[in-house]
């Protein structure tokens, strides 16, 4: 690519992520099966140890599994809020509107749970894996913006209970919840200021 290209291509793809917002209020309305397919495909190009590629997706659009996984994630949210939950982690938190309470795990179409796959009967030794895994819901998040949608990076803890939901073995972990859906027309997102590129990136 020329480096005039290069460089357009470039901004346009950082003003489109610059847009991205975190959203809680969701649109029952479906998203098409082809748009995950390929938006999770991109994920799973990412680079990876060992190229062992220690990630699963799953997809869960059943109302009544998502409704086992919202009321499972209240019951660890409810402890974690009431008990666990530092003060200066409520304090950091309390401009952004959360608490226990998770209806977006039930109102959005599907909600994709990552899975980490460690060392099992069926899967090798993996290297690098949280890295690993990372860069993958990098690159999902930004597909599935590209693609309109709106997400939501949650995490319950401890989130032993996806296995169960998700009816995964044990050497699969989970690592993130994110519900995926077009946002409601009323949906609210927090008025965040990102921080300027010259305090984020340095030249040496």
């Amino acid at each position: 690519m020329p480096p005039v290209e290069a460089v357009q291509a470039t901004e346009l793809f950082a003003e489109r992520m610059a847009q991205r917002r975190s959203v809680r209020d969701f649109s029952p309305d479906p998203v098409p099966d082809a748009v995950i397919d390929a938006a999770i495909r991109a994920a799973a190009s990412a680079p990876s140890g060992a190229n062992v590629q220690p990630w699963r997706f799953v997809v869960v659009s059943s109302p009544e599994r998502k409704r086992r996984l919202r009321e499972a994630a209240e019951a660890e949210e409810r402890e974690f809020y009431d008990r666990r939950a530092t003060a200066e982690w409520l304090d950091a938190i309390a401009p952004i509107g959360t608490d226990w309470r998770k209806p977006f795990l039930e109102t959005a179409p599907l909600v994709i749970v990552v899975f980490e796959v460690h060392q099992g009967p069926h899967s090798p030794k993996p290297y690098y894996v949280k890295e690993s895994v990372g860069i993958a819901v990098g690159l999902l998040l930004a597909a599935l913006h590209h693609a309109g949608l709106a997400t939501l990076t949650h995490t319950p803890s401890p989130m032993r209970f996806l296995n169960e939901v998700c009816e995964r073995p044990p050497e699969e972990r989970p690592n993130l919840v994110i519900p995926v859906g077009y946002p409601a027309d009323d949906a609210r997102v927090p008025d965040l200021r990102r921080k300027p590129l010259a305090e984020v990136m340095l030249r040496c």
